[in-house]
């Protein structure tokens, strides 16, 4: 491959790595300040990581081997503190005359690239953190600086020289891609699901994906706490036998993200929890506290038993944790409850929880308060219900 393609390549895996470890808290961000996700949104998102994983692998590749014969050959004149040095190169590099032979001249690509390098982060800052011309130009301008910085002192003094030229032409170029790209800025909003479709405390639809998106945070939050843990176990004691392996690294995790942190709250798992999902009773309340250990046990808590089990009796448990993943997500998108194959045994609904919340507070709303005293009413107003007459008076429905 060549080098623009290994930098491709690398920059496309590292967005990958680094959307990840984003994930989860850019999920529960979207769902508490948009109300939802929304598909094209998180594609915008990841193009966004992987943009600037583009621009690491710019400024860092291909990197050579700085020994000092390399050094005292090629570390020469790597400072270029001269504006408009380009026009300069442009009119020496220029052979032939016309359009053609002027985009050819490589001083003009390099210049074009440098300022299309950039207009991606003006588009950027301006549609996803919604930022003003001068902070964008200014966002755009402290990013090359720390590129030409990174270059100048060969990754700030980890090489022997620097191996890259640090271009004051290059800060100017890519501080107009900036520029450049705040105003293209608003091609970005022909996107689908640029706004949310309604208010963000406003209960959604029990979908499917959502059921699964939460399904699988739990999975991914307790694989990466359980090797967290794991890592920091080997290297404090010393790696564990297989037994302490499995509970600490398998079943300790997901105890904790999928029945005490239920039982402690609202009865929603930790994945739940951040796509605003939890499970109501037959009455609408909060599970009763057997339900939620059959639900442990016969959902992804009862996946990781088994799988915990596999590892330390090796008796052919892991077939059977597979068959509960399967059956525990089929039947989370086919029933259009999408209660789940632990929801149906132990008799659960599942329910966005700000449809709850207003069901639990009919006389709160949002953003809509006057005078806190309690106003005098009928005993047959809501008022007369228990639950009701311990809330506070200072935010009523009008």
């Amino acid at each position: 491959m060549t080098d623009p393609t290994i930098s491709a390549v690398i920059a496309v895996f590292a967005g990958f790595v680094l959307a990840g470890f984003l994930a989860v808290p850019y999920i529960a961000a979207s769902y508490r300040r948009r109300g939802e996700l929304g598909l094209w949104r998180v594609l915008l998102v990841f193009g966004f990581l992987v943009y600037a994983m583009s621009l690491w692998t710019y400024t860092l590749l291909p990197i050579p081997e700085t020994t000092t014969a390399w050094c005292a050959e090629h570390a020469s004149s790597h400072l270029q503190l001269r504006p408009f040095q380009f026009v300069a190169d442009i009119r020496r590099e220029q052979t032939g005359a016309g359009l053609r032979a002027f985009l050819r001249n490589p001083a003009v690509r390099q210049a074009v690239f440098n300022v299309a390098l950039f207009v991606p982060l003006g588009m950027f800052v301006r549609h996803l953190f919604r930022r003003g011309f001068l902070t964008t130009v200014a966002i755009g301008f402290v990013v090359s600086l720390f590129i030409e910085g990174t270059q100048l002192t060969g990754v700030w003094f980890l090489f022997e020289c620097p191996y890259r030229l640090a271009d004051v032409d290059d800060l100017l170029t890519n501080t107009l891609g900036a520029a450049v790209g705040f105003g293209l800025a608003p091609l970005l909003r022909l996107l689908p699901g640029n706004e949310p479709s309604a208010p963000p405390g406003t209960p959604r639809p029990v979908t499917a994906r959502r059921r699964l998106l939460g399904m699988a945070v739990d999975v991914v939050s307790v694989i990466l706490l359980g090797t967290t843990v794991g890592i920091v176990t080997t290297l404090l004691v010393g790696e564990p036998n297989t037994v302490v392996t499995a509970l600490i690294g398998t079943f300790l995790p997901a105890l904790l993200l999928l029945f005490v942190i239920p039982v402690v709250g609202n009865g929603a798992s930790f994945g739940q929890r951040v796509v605003l999902l939890r499970p109501a009773g037959p009455d609408g309340g909060k599970p009763a506290l057997w339900r939620m250990i059959v639900r442990f046990l016969t959902g992804s808590g009862g996946y990781f038993t088994l799988l915990t089990l596999a590892s330390v009796v090796n008796g052919g448990f892991e077939p059977l944790a597979n068959l509960l993943f399967f059956a525990s997500g089929i039947l989370a998108i086919r029933p259009e409850g999408h209660q789940g194959l632990s929801g149906l045994i132990v008799g659960l609904r599942m329910a966005d929880v700000r449809a709850l919340d207003d069901q639990e507070m009919p006389s709160l709303v949002r953003g809509s308060c006057w005078n806190t005293r309690r106003p005098r009413r009928p005993r047959s107003t809501p008022w007369s219900n228990p639950k009701t007459a311990r809330l506070p008076v200072s935010c009523v429905r009008t």
